[in-house]
């Protein structure tokens, strides 16, 4: 969306949360079928001395796919031999910061092991540093679910040997400590590379469930290092806001709860956290007021009537209001009150709007602060629980 307010007297538009509007639909795979996929390629090549060009591997979901292989070689002779095979990950039409990764399985024999499949983290993979993931401190990020499906995958084309040999298996993915600078793995104590990740196998477009996904395990992961306190924020910008209007509290407590305001509260409420702040612009601000438990702009449309009356409430004059009233954006509403020297008093009414729907929505013992910025990342107002009348 543009950062330009829309002139109430421009032409009608097709307003986001419009189903007309066009996004891609082309569905995806995950970065733990990718690997699945890589490892059962790998596996075969060990077995019967060559990698594969394509093999069908079984998702999560219990769907079965076919996967290009690139890359594919094996080396050694039989009894050490080794086999290495990549499969690309094809993210469809999610916007994904692992969309092109390279997941490789290289996989050799361990003799006399039984049944043991070693997995193990190569370079690219992340390392868990912080406890609160349900993974082991020091061990590869690979999540789960995808863990168990690389194992059935390599145990449905090896099961005769695993009778009486083990395999050691490594996931790895070329520069994957460069695309985890792109997500929230350092903030959850993941370092070194990205996470394995996906409950289903499949990545579907603009998917909520990963970043949902995230949300709670962010939160769990502050829960487990004993914090109290937690910072939701909507995004990059308003999360810097808010790191500087708090710098008491440590790293793990701040949040990227994006549009998943029900997910992050009730998450916060389970873990019995005493104090939670957001930190939030005028636009999600008011879709937080309006109730709304996700608050992307596919969901629904802002309540311009909602503006409208805060501005009403602070003196904004008749005309202004229903311009306000039928504009497209908060931005909008906030920046023609900022010209009238009317900010603050707007935005601690919208604020003030935003907590009363919140402790009604999300009832719970904490202490609720609402931290408000300009679009610029700028403090406007603070407003907390005994402010709000």
């Amino acid at each position: 969306m543009s950062d330009t307010p829309a002139s109430p007297t421009s032409e009608p538009k097709i307003r986001k949360g419009d189903g007309r509007r066009a996004r891609g639909n082309r569905t995806g795979f995950t970065t733990g079928a990718c690997a699945a996929a890589a490892a059962r390629a790998a596996t075969l090549g060990l077995l019967t001395g060559e990698v594969p060009a394509t093999v069908l591997c079984c998702l999560p979901n219990g769907k079965e796919v076919n996967f290009a292989v690139t890359d594919g070689c094996v080396s050694g002779e039989p009894a050490e031999r080794q086999a290495h095979a990549v499969v690309v990950k094809d993210a469809g039409d999610d916007p994904d910061a692992t969309n092109g990764a390279h997941l490789t399985a290289d996989v050799r024999l361990l003799p006399h092991h039984a049944g043991e499949i070693a997995l193990k983290g190569g370079p690219g993979v992340g390392r868990v540093t912080k406890e609160g993931l349900g993974l082991e401190v020091g061990g590869p990020a690979i999540n789960p679910v995808p863990r168990r499906n690389i194992r059935d995958n390599v145990t449905a084309v090896a099961a005769e040997l695993l009778a009486h040999d083990g395999l050691e298996l490594a996931i790895s993915v070329p520069g994957g400590d460069e695309m985890a600078k792109k997500t929230l793995n350092a903030r959850l104590g993941i370092l070194g590379g990205i996470s394995i990740l996906g409950t289903t196998g499949i990545v579907r477009p603009y998917s909520t469930a990963a970043f949902r996904a995230s949300v709670v395990q962010a939160i769990e992961v502050a829960a487990r290092q004993g914090q109290t306190s937690v910072v939701f924020t909507t995004g990059g910008r308003s999360e810097k806001f808010a790191m500087r209007e708090l710098p008491q509290l440590d790293e793990s407590c701040f949040v990227q709860m994006g549009d998943f305001v029900k997910a992050a509260f009730v998450t916060a409420n389970k873990h019995q956290m005493r104090q939670i702040h957001v930190g939030a612009m005028a636009g999600k601000l008011t879709k937080m007021a309006q109730g709304l438990s996700v608050t992307h702009a596919w969901k629904a449309e802002i309540d311009r009537d909602l503006l409208a009356d805060c501005a009403r409430e602070v003196g904004a004059a008749p005309d202004l209001v229903e311009e306000i009233r039928v504009a497209e954006t908060a931005r909008f509403a906030a920046e023609r009150l900022a010209a009238l020297g009317l900010s603050v008093d707007f935005h601690r009414v919208l604020a003030q709007k935003a907590m009363r729907s919140l402790k009604t929505c999300y009832p719970g013992s904490y202490q609720l602060t609402v931290h408000v910025c300009d679009f610029d990342g700028r403090f406007i107002v603070r407003v907390e629980d005994h402010d709000d009348r």
